[in-house]
């Protein structure tokens, strides 16, 4: 499958070289692992092709630019990284006939910081991968890298990307889904409901990554507490059942011109530190020495043909653009079952979607390049 990184750049609105708004941090829980994605992106994109304005979200919801640092925005020694309130708050283009990015300080005039070719949106969780966001710079006609709406919704909520993809005849776990209240007002019926999914289970808010909000259960006397510790995140919450099998992923990148989606070689996640029973949020960003990520996964071919091809498909079934990551199950009878689709997956030089690209012969900069290039050729609006 053809990995080749586009070499001619689309001509920006703006002439010169496409100027890219980063936009990172945001409002979810995820808030930190964005900035450090953004840190990683800083670092890569490549200058001499690109304009870069940093601009990132608050936690509260202010848009405000911010250094263009890539040490500003790592996660050193466990510190994680945070977009803090400041003094040039940013404005996107407020109609379609104009791509002009405003900021207003206080006490001063308007200072009108130039035209956007492409927003580049490294923001993870609610607020942001959602499409809430992909909603704003649809309404503003601004060309973005990434799902649109519609996908970047039925990915972000496990409940309906399960239903959508049980649709199109995508292999998926058994799972339930407790609405707000549910469990309160009959936990004797829903525990006996989660019974029936056998044991253990996996209790996760509907609407949130990064494993925030995970627990695994393995006794139902701590089944309350693990919805609670979801509902932190999420009113809505997703139980699955466990699958006995190995945890692979695979990264899928958008094409044009009508042909098919790409899918890079799997990769293999394994816990080796017992004090994670599975790949939870500490794993994934603190504790690097308890997680092997294996790149490229030791798979026989026909396996790793149907996993490309299972994720090609379930990138095609919830209508995605850009980029994907797919996360799937192998069980040890060689099925193949999907997990969950991440439209805006980690993307810092060491996150599993860029080392699987890079093990299919495509650098981290050369990902970058492609996905603005994929959205500078994307028209705005119905598509």
């Amino acid at each position: 499958m053809d990995t080749t990184a586009t070499t001619a750049t689309a001509r920006p609105e703006t002439g010169g070289r496409p100027r890219v708004l980063l936009l990172f941090g945001g409002r979810s829980g995820e808030h930190a692992i964005s900035c450090a994605t953004a840190g990683g992106v800083l670092r890569a994109i490549d200058r001499s092709r690109y304009d870069v304005l940093p601009v990132g979200i608050t936690p509260g919801g202010r848009w405000v630019l911010v250094e263009d640092d890539p040490d500003r925005w790592s996660i050193v020694d466990g510190h994680l990284p945070e977009v803090e309130d400041g003094p040039l708050e940013v404005l996107l283009p407020q109609g379609s006939d104009e791509r002009v990015v405003t900021v207003l300080e206080a006490g001063a005039l308007p200072r009108h910081m130039g035209a956007v070719d492409v927003v580049f949106p490294l923001l993870h969780g609610p607020f942001g991968e959602d499409g809430t966001l992909q909603g704003l710079l649809e309404l503003a006609d601004v060309r973005y890298v990434g799902a649109g709406v519609l996908a970047s919704a039925v990915g972000m909520d496990k409940h309906f990307m399960k239903l959508v993809l049980a649709g199109q005849g995508l292999p998926i776990g058994e799972f339930t889904v407790l609405r707000p209240g549910d469990f309160a007002r009959n936990p004797a019926a829903w525990t006996e409901t989660i019974r029936g999914l056998g044991l253990p289970v996996f209790v996760k808010p509907a609407r949130a990554g990064s494993s925030l909000g995970i627990s695994r259960v393995d006794d139902l006397a701590d089944l309350p507490a693990a919805i609670a510790a979801a509902e932190l995140h999420d009113p809505k919450v997703v139980v699955e059942a466990g699958i006995a099998g190995r945890e692979i992923e695979c990264a899928v990148l958008g094409s044009r011109d009508g042909a098919r989606p790409r899918a890079s070689l799997p990769g293999e996640i394994v816990v080796t530190d017992t004090r994670h029973g599975f790949y939870d949020f500490e794993a994934k960003y603190l504790d690097e020495a308890g997680v092997t990520l294996s790149c490229p996964a030791d798979l026989p071919e026909a396996l790793v043909r149907e996993i490309r091809e299972v994720a090609v498909r379930t990138f095609e079934a919830v209508g995605c653009e850009g980029l994907a990551r797919v996360d799937v199950f192998v069980t040890p009878a060689g099925d193949v079952i999907v997990n969950e689709i991440n439209t805006m997956p980690g993307f810092t030089p060491f996150s599993m979607y860029p080392r699987m690209w890079q093990a299919t012969g495509l650098s981290y900069a050369d990902l970058i390049d492609e996905l603005l290039q994929l959205a500078l050729h994307r028209t705005t609006g119905l598509r």
